[in-house]
């Protein structure tokens, strides 16, 4: 199920932006034309200081652009005019861009890229300049020092470092890179480890990560831990032999708890889950909203319909047939979400803290929130029958689904119910009870003809219908798992998620038409390469995918049209879904290739989501909603801004992923022997991972234990295959496999492979004999076979 192509990328980022004063009068010099002798127009020389901090004083500029006498003099007047606008500022000897970094500054090294690369901000960053921006630390590929003398400086995370900044030469990513000159402070190293009780005392520290070290434990540092528990220790000495000792800082909890399972994702990837007091004490000082520059709704009966167990509600709905005679048998469609920007505003301690989360995390026994509850359930939920703060936007469309119109509003509104999935399309199946009984005619059923309306637009765009299965783990009251369900997806998951499509279009669009700087969330599609690997495998299957780089989403719903009903059906889902890329959030707009659409923004959950946030601003600001809008200094970094979010993001997913493992080995670890019922779920060189459908688990069968035959990897085509008997294993294959080992800490399952291989096709078979015979002359010729088919 895809939610998030390509199109004309439209005027937007930082520079678009009306109310950017830094950069609006900038335009895009690429490259910059420097004619010597001559005094440049002020757009070159304000370019000249963004992409060159480390030559921007009075003296480097002219020296640059090769000034003398009189021309020094014009330079300096010019210099003044620029500072008297606001468009520079002096630091020290330097001149800097408004919200640019000076050319040497000290950083604080907080996370790291999807490349792995360490990202760090300023250490002093004035609260009322906006985020500060991020940069990636070059770290020395040398192990000597700039000048080949004494060691080169290496940081990690946690430090803070003196550090040479300079302009990035890429786009897509932080707009500074930095040199590390010295390193300032070394973090206080911790860990996650469970205490085991030694004779005499003391303990040792067992590593929760598989590539972690053992430590030792004095009896003096053990504090409260007890055999068992799950422990954070800070690291007190590394010596030069012998293991680590540590301290422990801090008892997790025992290791049969889920609690104690949840926090090693947290721990691992660094996620923030306690929120400083000063964050705290701002949220619980707010006060609810006013009715200034609102528009009062109280009167709209807007529902919310949510997951039965959820706490917060920052989506409403409301659908009413459109009374204007030139728009006959169309609609009206209300969404209402919550107004979280009146209460976070920029360069807050909510607001500082909720970007160092990016996104609220959400695990089995917990939720790790962006906002504190203060925020997030109470001023910002919309409780039934609650006068709740929102931005609305209300959108007209055709009897064929086209819409036609929308507008924005800032609301005061009262929810008239709060419904579960299951509540309300239980009334629209005949089946209401008391409390959807009243709400049937008038509400319920207004909105599911709006999803039938809707559906028709939707059908005629063809977005990506990947419909997967979504596991969901119950647990016990000791944390510990009951059982894994697959909920059924109902029409009222449907209804709520198209009408947020839409509203995330319109606030898209709006802000477009404004010319104001946002951040779009962006789908790219498939790279060749991986259209390459789809289309070898699928031709194993009789399934045609054309060549060329100009595929939509439509071309994917016919391949998985053709193997709908199928005994590949499943996996060829699989490989399709692995084929697309990953959706991120950029002011740059590429559009969103899996829902088919031009122009699409995150509006529709600024609780637990920063960009929602930013799009919230963005729509206050240029629409003139009153207070809380965007800022030029946020304007500005929207780059930077976008790509953290984005990396916090995928740590978010991991952080969950990992916990369901974990949660699931736990579950599984006293059934060692016991046969399961699986499917291949992933086939590599090093053997077949083998997923279980009734857990949501995935387990791992060597390729050295699947039998005496010799297998071949067959990339092209998903399989292990045996030489001698030509019988394997393909991608959604059904087997039956015996749980061999569980490592409850590292998420990990081994199996045996009980099933025979089934007799592979006689394409597949003379494509092994082949490749045999290209590996015998590879070998013969000092080579290697291709990777692939070795």
């Amino acid at each position: 199920m895809t939610r998030e192509p390509r199109g004309k990328t439209p005027l937007t980022g930082p520079r678009a932006g009306r109310h950017s004063r830094a950069s609006a009068d900038v335009p895009a010099v690429e490259p910059l034309s420097i004619i010597h002798g001559v005094l440049p127009p002020r757009e070159v020389i304000l370019r000249f200081i963004a992409d060159h901090p480390q030559q921007a004083s009075k003296r480097e500029i002219a020296k640059a652009f090769g000034l003398k006498g009189e021309q020094r003099v014009e330079l300096k007047d010019l210099l003044r005019d620029l500072e008297e606008e606001g468009m520079l500022q002096k630091n020290r000897k330097s001149l800097i861009r408004p919200g640019a970094l000076p050319p040497v500054t000290v950083l604080d090294i907080t996370t790291r890229d999807k490349d792995g690369e360490l990202i760090g901000r300023p250490a002093e960053w004035p609260e009322d300049a906006g985020v500060a921006p991020a940069v990636t630390i070059r770290q020395s590929s040398s192990p000597a020092g700039r000048n080949g003398k004494g060691k080169a400086p290496v940081a990690g995370l946690g430090d803070r470092i003196l550090a040479k900044i300079f302009a990035a030469s890429h786009h897509g990513g932080p707009a500074y890179t930095a040199r590390i000159i010295k390193v300032l402070d070394k973090r206080r190293l911790s860990t996650l480890g469970v205490f085991r009780e030694t004779p005499g005392g003391g303990g040792r520290l067992m590593p929760v990560e598989r590539r972690g070290e053992e430590m030792v434990i004095d009896p003096g540092d053990v504090g409260e831990a007890k055999d068992g528990d799950l422990i954070e220790v800070e690291i007190a000495r590394l010596g030069r032999f012998g293991l680590p000792r540590a301290k422990v800082l801090n008892v997790v909890g025992s290791t049969g708890s889920e609690m104690a399972i949840s926090m090693i994702a947290i721990h691992a990837h660094g996620i923030p889950n306690i929120f400083p007091l000063p964050v705290i004490d701002e949220a619980e000082d707010a006060k609810p909203a006013t009715m200034s520059r609102r528009e009062d709704w109280r009167d709209v009966p807007l529902i919310t319909i949510d997951p039965p167990d959820a706490k917060d509600h920052d989506d409403a709905v409301y659908a009413e047939m459109d009374p204007s005679p030139d728009n006959e048998d169309g609609i009206i469609v209300t969404v209402a979400i919550a107004d979280v920007s009146w209460y976070v505003r920029p360069g807050s301690a909510l607001d500082r803290e909720a970007l160092k989360r990016g996104n609220s995390v959400y695990f089995p026994d917990r939720v790790v929130p962006m906002l504190p509850e203060r925020i997030s359930n109470d001023l910002c939920s919309l409780k039934e029958g609650v006068d709740r703060p929102a931005l609305a936007v209300r959108m007209t469309f055709s009897k064929e689904g086209r819409k036609i119109s929308h507008t924005f509003h800032r609301i005061m509104m009262k929810s008239a119910a709060k419904l579960s999935y299951q509540q309300a399309q239980a009334a629209i199946d005949g089946n209401p009870d008391d409390k959807t009984g009243v709400l049937l005619e008038p509400i319920l059923k207004p909105l599911y003809h709006a999803y039938a309306v809707m559906t028709r637009g939707r059908d005629r765009r063809q977005p990506l219908e990947l419909d997967m299965p979504e596991r969901k783990i119950l647990l016990k009251p000791d944390g510990t798992v009951d059982r894994v369900v697959v909920p059924p997806r109902l029409d009222a998951h449907r209804l709520i998620e198209e009408m947020m499509i839409q509203a995330n279009v319109a606030a898209a669009e709006t802000l477009e038409k404004k010319r104001q700087p946002l951040i779009y969330r962006i789908h790219d599609g498939p790279t060749l390469a991986k259209q390459e690997i789809l289309r070898e495998f699928l031709a194993t299957l009789g399934i045609p995918l054309a060549k060329g780089g100009n595929m939509r989403a439509n071309n994917f719903n016919g391949i998985l049209a053709k193997a709908e009903g199928t005994a590949h059906q499943t996996m060829v889902s699989e490989m399709v879904l692995r084929s697309q890329s990953q959706a991120i959030y950029s002011p740059e707009n590429i559009g969103h290739f899996g829902l088919n659409l031009m122009k699409y923004a995150h509006f529709t959950s600024p609780i637990r989501r920063y960009a929602d946030l930013i799009v919230h601003r963005a729509l206050v600001g240029s629409l003139g909603l009153g207070e809380g809008g965007i800022t030029p200094e946020e304007e500005a970094a929207l780059d930077d801004v976008a790509a953290e979010i984005s990396t916090f993001e995928r740590r978010a997913m991991a952080a969950e992923r990992e916990t369901v493992d974990r949660l699931i080995a736990h579950h599984l670890a006293g059934r060692v022997g016991e046969e399961f019922d699986g499917r291949v779920g992933g086939v590599t060189k090093a053997g077949l991972f083998i997923a279980l459908p009734d857990y949501g688990a995935d387990g791992f069968v060597p390729i050295s234990t699947l039998g005496n035959d010799y297998f071949i990897y067959d990339e092209a085509h998903q399989a292990l295959t045996g030489q001698k008997t030509g019988l394997g294993f393909r991608l959604g294959d059904s087997v039956k496999v015996r749980l061999a080992e569980a490592i409850p800490l590292a998420g990990a399952l081994r199996f045996e492979m009980l099933s025979d291989g089934r007799d592979m096709p006689t394409a597949m078979r003379s494509f092994h004999k082949s490749g045999r015979r290209n590996a015998g002359a590879a070998r013969k010729a000092g080579t290697r076979p291709p990777r692939g088919r070795r």
